[in-house]
């Protein structure tokens, strides 16, 4: 931008007065051309005052009109000439900056504070800041074809800044467009990376210029210092920078002013800056109003509450542009300082009233009355910034104590997290021993119910051992005594159905003695992962010292709390007996707020310990319901394992049962196989011996025949008496023989084969008492009495025989001859 570089008029030579903003040491040094353009810009704005005046009076009266016309004429005439006598001026310094800020740096501040001409700022303030030939500016339209991840922050306050102004009216406004661009490429701190080019817009300054979209810089902004992004106070420098000068010179300058004036530090997330500027302005507050901090801190009025747009925002939010641009000029060229300077004098015009209002009464004065008090002069503002006291070594001396206040409480802050942690884990590690040792509980309580099932078992085991043996040994008997073949039938089926009944008891025996061996092997197996149990002792005994270091723990903080009681007891006794008449209000006051502060620190340790101790109390608490909880647990799974066991054991009596049935049912049908079985062996030995019965009468008759066919052939050729002599010693001898055959019968019961009685008992009844009852019933009766009871074949032989011989009655005694021979030779035979 071009500036004028005319000289200053040879006819305004006359000598005016010194400026009144400044002392008049400042202007020493000064040319006489110099001095002689100040003092009718001092001339100049006492006439504009006056006219001011005289404007006033003429609208509240009518006399005087022509002299005030005239007036009125000759304050035109003189505003023109100043303006031209400013531009001027301006513009030489604009041209001869270099000179002018190395050796009439105090006439520069001198002008600056009066006010930089609204046609000259955007040059000025370039060249105030050294931001006239950045690298970064010819970064700058890369940096607007990347998108930021804060875009959607930037486009919704972008609405809410400047929201009356002209250029920056109306959604998706230039104004607004270019003002996202430059907060979108944020600048890099001071040792990071340059930024990134752009692309030249025609910058056109004055009232009326067209100006590129508002958001612009403020999307810039954000790209390029990702730590501070995006703040909504920096979007309202930007907007004051893009209504002087286009969006790469306005971005150049934010560059700078982040990274010379303190600004970062300020948008900054932490805001650790901003926190220093409140803690030195507070500073200056109680040391220069003390009744209006204290009536602030009465009203919990926090310096925050008000003071913390001035930092940001530079008072832009606060005041009406003109005066915020003034103040802006002024903080051009010495940084934060006329910020304290300006917010202290605001309280101090404003003290009486403040005094008077509440905190909402002071929320709403602050937003509503004191931005409009200095509208038409905001020369008095800087006047009265300018009669405060600003003490530079005072704010270093603030910022030092400060710092070391802040690294004190991160250091307290690093160690209440370190403690905090150091809790957790000690909790966290106490939670695990309960858990291990309620685990190593139940898993002893399992070892020991196992055990003692195991034992239950194996004794069931041995038990079912012995009756095996016992079963064993009755089967051997009961073989033994099937080997005998004189068993009656009624014995024989009851050691059968005892025979059935102990297989199947074996078959119960065996089936339980497998289920048994299964469960042994199975409790083991469970026994074997169980844990050792000297690794449960010893997380036993870690648990009963930790729970001694509990137990020392919260005596130890019993003891802190009892000392803690007795040093406020102290303090209290203290602030009660001590006194300082002595010394100065200042001090005073300073003291009872340290001893309030130090009073309310020992509450709140009392507190805290209080605290800690109830957290203590709630931990056990919570121990103990937990351990309540799980022997519940455990109860309730021994209940529903009982109760799965009662089931098994029903289901398993019902199939039991179900197979006794079945069993039964195959032992009868078994029986009666058997039963059948006998019947079909006895019905073939009868028939056997009904042969053989046959068999031995046909071997007897031939016998007979054979012996009659003989002795009918001896009759024939022998003496019939002699014979009968014969026949009788014969007869004699058979009776001895059958007297030694009559002694005890060959069986005392009658023989019974199968329940079958095959034979009768032989008497002596049964045999012939005489010779001729022998005779007389007949040779073959009597012998088939006495040798063959038991075969009705002979029995019929014998009477065959006995037809014969009654027939022969009236025979001749030779032919009873011949038959006993016949007989007698079938006996010797």
């Amino acid at each position: 931008m071009a500036s004028p570089t005319l000289s200053p008029d040879s006819s305004s030579q006359e000598a005016l007065s010194a400026p009144t903003c400044s002392p008049t040491s400042d202007s020493e040094n000064l040319s006489p051309d110099e001095l002689e353009l100040l003092a009718k810009l001092e001339e100049q704005n006492r006439l504009l005052e006056a006219d001011s005046k005289s404007m006033r009076s003429m609208n509240g009266s009518r006399r005087n009109s022509g002299s005030s016309l005239v007036s009125s004429s000759s304050a035109s005439s003189n505003l023109s000439h100043l303006e031209e006598d400013t531009w001027i001026l301006w513009g030489r310094i604009a041209n001869e900056w270099e000179e002018w800020r190395r050796r009439k740096e105090k006439l520069l501040k001198e002008l600056i504070r009066k006010g930089i001409p609204h046609h000259f700022r955007a040059i000025v303030w370039q060249l105030l800041c050294s931001a006239t030939d950045m690298p970064v500016k010819n970064q700058y339209s890369e940096l607007l074809k990347m998108s930021s991840p804060c875009e959607k922050l930037i486009r919704r306050d972008i609405a809410r800044t400047y929201p009356e102004h002209e250029f920056f009216k109306g959604q998706d406004s230039l104004g607004q467009e270019v003002l996202f661009n430059v907060m979108k490429v944020s600048p890099p701190p001071p040792s990071g990376p340059a930024c990134r080019s752009t692309v030249d817009r025609p910058a056109v300054t004055g009232p009326g210029r067209a100006c590129p979209d508002a958001h612009i810089p403020l999307q810039a902004y954000s790209l390029v210092d990702r730590e501070v992004g995006y703040c909504q106070g920096s979007a309202f420098i930007v907007g004051l920078l893009l209504m002087q000068m286009p969006e790469e010179e306005a971005f150049c300058v934010f560059v700078r002013l982040m990274q010379e004036y303190r600004l970062r530090e300020l948008f900054k997330p932490s805001m650790a800056e901003l926190g220093l500027c409140i803690y030195q302005f507070e500073y200056m507050l109680q040391e220069q109003l003390p009744d209006l901090n204290t009536h602030f801190r009465s009203q919990s009025f926090h310096t925050s509450m008000y003071a913390s747009s001035w930092f940001l925002t530079l008072f832009l939010t606060t005041f009406p542009l003109p005066v915020a641009t003034r103040v802006f000029d002024i903080f051009m060229y010495e940084g934060l300082e006329i910020v304290f300077r300006v917010g202290l004098a605001l309280l101090q015009v404003n003290q009486m009233e403040l005094m008077q209002l509440d905190m909402e009464g002071m929320s709403q004065y602050f937003q509503r009355v004191i931005p409009h008090q200095f509208d038409s002069c905001p020369d008095k503002l800087i006047l009265r910034a300018y009669q405060v006291k600003y003490n530079p070594k005072k704010m270093k001396r603030l910022e030092k104590e400060y710092a070391a206040m802040k690294s004190k409480e991160m250091e307290e802050q690093i160690e209440i997290k370190r403690l905090r942690t150091e809790n957790r884990l000690l909790k966290q590690r106490i939670e695990t021993l309960e858990k291990g040792q309620v685990t190593r509980a139940q898993e002893a309580e399992e070892n020991y119910v196992i055990k003692r099932e195991l034992a239950v078992v194996r004794q069931q085991c041995s038990s079912a051992t012995e009756d095996l043996q016992k079963a064993q040994s009755t089967i051997r008997q009961l073989q033994e005594q099937q080997d005998n073949p004189r068993l009656t039938e009624d014995f024989v089926a009851h050691l059968e159905t005892e025979l059935e009944q102990s297989r199947l008891r074996e078959t119960e025996t065996l089936g339980a003695l497998r289920e048994m061996q299964d469960k042994v092997l199975d409790m083991e197996k469970r026994n074997s992962s169980l844990p050792d149990e000297n690794n449960v002792a010893r997380l036993q005994e870690e648990l009963k010292a930790l729970k001694v270091r509990e137990g020392e723990a919260v005596a130890s903080a019993r003891e802190l709390k009892l000392q803690l009681q007795e040093l406020s007891d102290t303090w209290q006794a203290h602030l009660s007996r001590g006194g300082r008449w002595k010394e100065s209000p200042r001090k005073l006051v300073l003291g009872e707020l340290q001893d309030e502060l130090m009073s309310v620190r020992l509450r709140e340790a009392q507190a805290l310990a209080e605290g800690r101790e109830l957290r203590q109390r709630v931990v056990e608490l919570e121990t103990q319901d937990h351990i309540h909880r799980n022997l519940l647990n455990r109860v309730e799974a021994e209940r529903a394992a009982l109760q799965e066991k009662l089931q098994y054991l029903a289901a398993q009596n019902k199939g039991l049962q179900t197979q006794l049935s079945e069993s039964r049912r195959k032992q009868a049908e078994a029986e009666c196989k058997s039963k059948e079985e006998v019947m079909a062996v006895r019905l073939r030995e009868a028939d056997s011996m009904a042969a053989v019965a046959e068999m031995r009468q046909r071997i007897a008759e031939l016998e007979i025949q054979r012996e009659e066919g003989r002795i009918q052939g001896q009759l024939n050729h022998s003496d019939s008496s002699q014979y009968i002599r014969e026949l009788k010693d014969q007869i004699e001898e058979l009776k001895a023989e059958v007297r030694l055959l009559k002694g005890p019968p060959p069986f005392e019961d009658p023989l019974a084969f199968d329940g079958l009685g095959l034979a009768r008992h032989l008497d002596e009844d049964s045999l012939p008492s005489s010779d001729e009852e022998l005779l007389g019933v007949g040779v073959g009766a009597a012998l088939q009495d006495a040798l063959y009871p038991l075969s009705p074949r002979d029995a019929r032989f014998f009477h065959r025989l006995e037809r014969p011989a009654k027939d022969s009655e009236g025979s001749s005694d030779s032919d009873a001859d011949e038959l006993a021979a016949s007989y007698s030779q079938g006996l010797d035979n």
